[in-house]
């Protein structure tokens, strides 16, 4: 066994008290001395075990409502003094400052009072400064000191102990130590992040404790990790371990399934739609999503914004899917789709995204508001002679939901509120339209009267003319080409209604 430090004295001081008393219990039963401050003082005592008041220890008494309780060179001397140091070790003795082997201390909950919607003044309250102080001198003193600035960690701490004769070797303090850094460097970046949501101040500080271990990343060579909290956002309720590639297509599928209000279901490939459908019922979102591309929908993420029942369940299972998608699920749907034990069945908790976008980009991190423009009938602008029609108009919505959630250069063809088939990641916009016309005839749909949406302007009229000639009727895109003219021209002279959202929806 690696030689181990016994622990002759501590410090408690935390906010959550959960699960401390074994600890206490623990180091009470082995001579440790304890010092601690208020309420957690009071909590040893009620234990029974015996505890000396900090303030005894500094000859000061919290002062400042609570905010300077152990802020004092009588408490950080006995942390940060080094154990082969004589100096430091005279000063102790010059001063009458007792060593301090543990410091057990957390934080107070900034994010949670944050979260509550609380005032202002007591956010700032919960701003912890002597538990952070002491969890940072205790940390960067590890060569002598143990520190535990979690409650998540107390049981991990009393094993080491019992293991360790109750001591701790160097490789659990360092351990410890990094711990307590992850905790402290959290806990500042919440802070941060609070004030520059006003100051703006230009730089990029993300923190996400815990890590969902992944099979492996695109490919089975790529290690990967999930750095979130992916619970919070669904409960898994079938199926084997979500991987790397299915977390991109379900945050696409999410940020897709969010623009529609009526009863949806859109199939993915990729990150991109391969079929989507409105329709009054979900059965029928369903077929009519399937219908515009079977071939796709083979090993798919699957979206709906229902709550899937029998008849959809008993629809969907006859296709293999990796990952299905609802807010719920009736206990019939629910048992017919667990009959494949891999499959993956996700129930929604909130479709909720943060506000912003981060990508790692060469050495660093680009950053981005998140796309969360979604444009409405009173955004069109009518720019040609012939006007779409109500049910027209339904349908140019329907379209550019779905392009602006395709990745570029995209073309959308649609058609009573269904994806009939979809040009996407085309390095010419002439090549996405011509990509979805040929998808479209191979699956049998005809394209008169359908509409066409892309995700950015026309720099020239040929698609305009291509898509005209295949049958499409109504056109949506942003406008804002200097050859605006011309595909406006083509369009009146050929009777093709066309409007603008003056809004480009790039995805890369």
């Amino acid at each position: 066994m690696l030689s181990s430090k016994k622990i002759k004295s501590a410090l408690l001081s935390v906010f959550y008290k959960n699960g401390l008393d074994e600890i206490v219990q623990y180091l009470s039963s082995n001579g440790v001395k304890i010092y601690s401050t208020g309420g957690t003082l009071s909590f040893i005592e009620g234990l029974g075990a015996e505890a000396q008041a900090v303030e005894s220890l500094t000859g000061y008494p919290s002062i400042l409502g609570g905010r300077v309780k152990t802020l004092h060179p009588k408490v950080f001397g006995g942390i940060l003094a080094r154990r082969n140091t004589p100096d430091d070790l005279a000063q102790l003795e010059q001063y009458e400052i007792p060593e301090i082997d543990l410091v057990i201390a957390d934080l107070y909950p900034f994010e949670e009072t944050l979260a509550s919607g609380a005032s202002e003044a007591e956010i700032i309250e919960k701003i912890d400064v002597g538990g952070i102080s002491l969890i940072r001198a205790a940390a960067k003193n590890y060569s002598d000191v143990a520190v535990v600035a979690s409650r998540r960690q107390y049981a991990e701490l009393l094993a080491m102990l019992k293991e360790n004769g109750c001591g701790t070797t160097l490789a659990n303090r360092k351990y410890l130590a990094a711990q307590a850094f992850n905790v402290s460097s959290h806990y500042d970046s919440a802070i941060f992040s609070y004030f520059n949501r006003s100051e703006h101040i230009p730089s990029f500080k993300q923190s996400v404790h815990g890590a969902m271990p992944l099979r492996y990343g695109e490919n089975p060579h790529q290690k990967a990790a999930f750095y979130g909290s992916f619970g919070e956002m669904f409960d898994q309720l079938h199926g084997k371990e979500v991987s790397y590639n299915n977390l991109l297509d379900i945050d696409a599928a999410v940020s897709l399934i969010r623009e529609f209000v009526a009863p949806t279901f859109a199939i993915l490939k990729h990150n991109n739609a391969c079929g989507a459908a409105s329709r009054a019922t979900l059965p029928e979102a369903w077929r009519a999503a399937l219908a515009g591309d079977p071939v796709s929908a083979f090993g798919g993420v699957l979206v709906c914004n229902r709550e899937l029942d029998r008849e959809t369940a008993a629809e969907v299972s006859r296709l293999f899917c990796e990952v299905v998608i609802a807010p719920a699920y009736s206990a019939e749907g629910l048992a017919i789709l667990k009959q494949k034990k891999n499959r993956i069945l996700l129930a929604a908790k909130t479709l909720e995204l943060p506000a912003t976008q981060s990508r790692a980009l060469l050495n660093g991190v680009a950053a981005q508001d998140r796309d969360l423009r979604a444009e409405t009938e009173k955004d069109l602008t009518s720019v040609t002679t012939a006007k779409p029609t109500a049910e027209q108009v339904e349908d140019l919505l329907f379209a550019n939901r779905l392009v602006k959630h395709a990745k570029s250069n995209a073309i959308v063809l649609a058609k009573n509120r269904q994806l009939l088939a979809a040009g996407v990641g085309q390095t010419s916009r002439v090549d996405a339209l011509r990509q979805a016309v040929a998808k479209a005839g191979t699956f049998g749909f005809s394209l008169q009267g359908a509409v066409m949406a892309s995700d950015a302007f026309f720099p020239f009229p040929d698609c305009v003319e291509i898509a005209h000639k295949a049958g499409v009727a109504a056109i949506i895109q942003p406008g804002g080409s200097v050859n605006d003219r011309q595909s406006v021209e083509y369009c009146n002279a050929n009777g093709v209604a066309m409007v603008t959202t003056g809004v480009r929806h790039f995805k890369h």
